[in-house]
């Protein structure tokens, strides 16, 4: 219970902005627009003499002025957030309670307004002399008016040159000139357990600092596949999003942008979004106005332990494809259901969530190569990375199987042949629906409605291919089934009974 209450929480955005509206870049390739204008800034908290915890006073003297707080309003309408209570009988207690106290009663009709401003605060940093302003999208998404407020009390108000949802970057621009731009750091470069800072304006108290350290690279947070996290410990709360983190030189290194929290407050764990991907991010804004991404059209998921018995890995190491759309530049580059990638691109492939970023990264159109086990061989393949859609398409959930069921019991389960209509549903040409799941497959986490589509890697055309395969797979060894549940698709280890 106690883990079902953890969330993730937006940290940007004040209290009453919070209750009122709710791929990667390799680190050699920095952005345009923030090409520097800001001097260099050496060990700038250092640890004096032979204390051991840093001092900041340096960094903040040098990078302060380039933080800015961010103000934004917002037009909710004040009916649509209320209760429809049209229904309430004008005889009732309650009614006479609204009408009491001169509050209103809306019905359907009503619930277009009234309309009222909602304001919210946020973080940013200045990325060129000329006026560009680095935050979260999810600062100014929305907004009505954003306005900049810089540390010497000047305020402009700012134009949204472009906002990515998927990365949660906007960029902003002001009619300023000769600011102080911060310097860029390489977050490839950051290691677990360094000293870093963060400047921003929690709760509206601008330029407040916080430091921490490092706690972990390359997290991946639900629906955040395109952003490998920088986790720290340092102190972020409602306004500090869209502000910069530091390394000891005074180099922006990434923008604070999450917490994880049961109380929606700072708790331990922040997140930031790594510099490098969101000055790419930037720069494409800036130059197209959108985010090209790229795309392989695979499904992947992380390896376990027994998926590695299942497929004879080495190691855990790699993205695991669970399904390749037809079509996509994967399926055009050979790739197919239950290949491991373990290197993209010249780089090596540690963890699932490493590849969407790079991946996302890649400039459609581009080639890329790809170095993946089958069947535990190492083979490399070349890939036409094509583009991601802005809005992908979910395949249609499986519909009410029919005909006899068949049992396969050392896994404990009932299974049925697809129809036609079922298979075009689900753009599939085989595969069998599960009817009942007992035994091990219940066990593992298999469920009536799940269509097993393979085994090991191999496809499975009906309930007498699964059958077959089943009969000559080594007894008792562990099975790694491919399964399509509604619009997933994931392999899940099973251990037959060995009676």
């Amino acid at each position: 219970m106690r883990s079902n209450t953890q969330r993730i929480a937006r940290s940007a955005l004040a209290a009453a902005i919070i209750a009122a509206f709710a791929a990667g870049c390799s680190s050699d390739n920095l952005p345009k627009v923030a090409e520097a204008h800001a001097a260099p800034v050496a060990s700038l908290a250092q640890p004096a003499g032979q204390r051991s915890l840093p001092d900041f006073t340096a960094l903040v003297e040098a990078a302060g002025p380039s933080v800015v707080n961010i103000s934004v309003t917002r037009t909710e309408n004040i009916a649509g957030n209320m209760p429809d209570l049209s229904g309430i009988p004008e005889d009732s207690p309650m009614f006479e309670f609204f009408k009491r106290f001169g509050m209103p009663n809306p019905g359907p009709e009503d619930r277009g307004g009234p309309e009222a401003p909602s304001r919210g605060v946020g973080s940013g940093f200045i990325v060129s002399d000329d006026g560009y302003v680095l935050t979260n999208a999810h600062v100014v998404d929305g907004a009505d008016t954003v306005t900049v407020k810089l540390t010497d009390r000047r305020e402009f108000t700012a134009k949204v040159i472009g906002v990515d949802k998927r990365t949660d970057i906007a960029l902003v621009k002001i009619d300023a000139k000769n600011l102080p731009a911060l310097r860029v750091g390489d977050p490839s470069k950051v290691k677990v357990g360094e000293w870093v800072a963060a400047i921003g304006s929690p709760f509206g108290f601008e330029n407040s600092v916080t430091s921490g350290i490092v706690s972990a690279k390359g997290r991946s947070l639900p629906d955040e596949s395109y952003v490998p996290f920088l986790q720290t410990d340092v102190a972020v709360n409602p306004g500090n999003s869209g502000g910069p983190l530091f390394n000891l030189n005074g180099e922006v290194i990434g923008i604070n942008s999450q917490i994880y929290s049961r109380t929606g407050g700072y708790m331990g764990v922040s997140f930031a979004i790594p510099i490098d991907l969101a000055m790419n991010v930037a720069d494409q804004l800036k130059t197209h106005g959108k985010v090209a991404r790229g795309q392989l059209g695979v499904r992947i998921q992380p390896i376990s332990g027994e998926l590695v018995q299942s497929f004879g890995l080495k190691d855990a190491k790699g993205a695991l494809i669970a399904a390749v759309e037809a079509d996509s530049a994967a399926a055009k580059a050979g790739l197919r259901a239950g290949d491991v990638i373990v290197e993209y691109d010249g780089k090596r492939v540690e963890d699932f969530s490493a590849l969407p970023p790079l991946v996302g990264a890649t400039k459609p159109g581009s080639t890329a190569s790809v170095v993946y086990l089958r069947n535990g061989k190492e083979q490399k393949t070349t890939v036409a990375v094509g583009e991601a859609p802005s809005d992908k398409v979910a395949q249609a959930n499986a519909a009410g199987g029919k005909g006899e069921a068949k049992k396969m019991s050392s896994l404990g389960l009932s299974v049925s042949e697809l129809d036609a209509r079922e298979r075009n549903a689900l753009g599939i040409e085989g595969g069998v629906k599960v009817e009942r799941a007992q035994g091990p497959a219940a066990k593992s986490g298999i469920r009536a409605g799940d269509v097993i589509v393979g085994v090991n890697g191999a496809r499975i055309t009906g309930t007498d291919d699964l059958g077959k395969t089943l009969e000559q797979s080594p007894k008792g060894a562990p099975l790694a089934l491919l399964v399509k549940r509604g619009d997933s698709t994931l392999f899940i280890p099973v251990a037959p009974n060995q009676g």
